[in-house]
């Protein structure tokens, strides 16, 4: 079994979409190990989003995930990342498949709905990022 990371964004959140992405994961053999609704607070999404530190979308990015509340969550399920990573879509709605969580939730590249972690390190760093290990069932 492998874990990864997942984030309701707050334009999805905001949408009122948070129950229809969570019905998508569980159908799609997810066990949620662990959630929480929470605010980011600056200071978080900037150390979260620390490795796009310097990049163009940095700022718009810890603007956008700071402005209302996210959904985290630990994730499990075999191949769990790469799963994840197909259920959520490319990060561009528009070039995102049919049915996929991004295609019927996202709005644009920038405010695309939900995240998840890119590979067994990230996902070894994120999930402790928001999960104590008592928090997680």
């Amino acid at each position: 079994m492998e874990r990864t990371l997942g984030i309701i964004k707050p334009d999805a959140v905001a949408a009122g979409h948070t129950g229809d992405i969570l019905a998508i994961i569980e159908r799609h053999g997810f066990r949620i190990l662990g959630m929480k609704m929470l605010r980011l607070r600056q200071e978080q999404a900037e150390g979260f989003y620390a490795v796009h530190r310097g990049k163009p979308f940095y700022e718009a990015l810890v603007a956008f995930m700071t402005e209302g509340p996210v959904v985290v969550l630990a994730l499990e399920r075999e191949d769990a990342i790469a799963k994840w990573r197909e259920v959520m879509g490319p990060t561009d709605p528009a070039k995102a498949p049919e049915g996929t969580i991004r295609r019927l939730y996202g709005e644009n590249i920038g405010r695309n709905a939900v995240h998840g972690s890119d590979g067994p390190e990230t996902a070894a760093a994120e999930i402790p990022f928001f999960f104590s290990a008592a928090e997680l069932l």
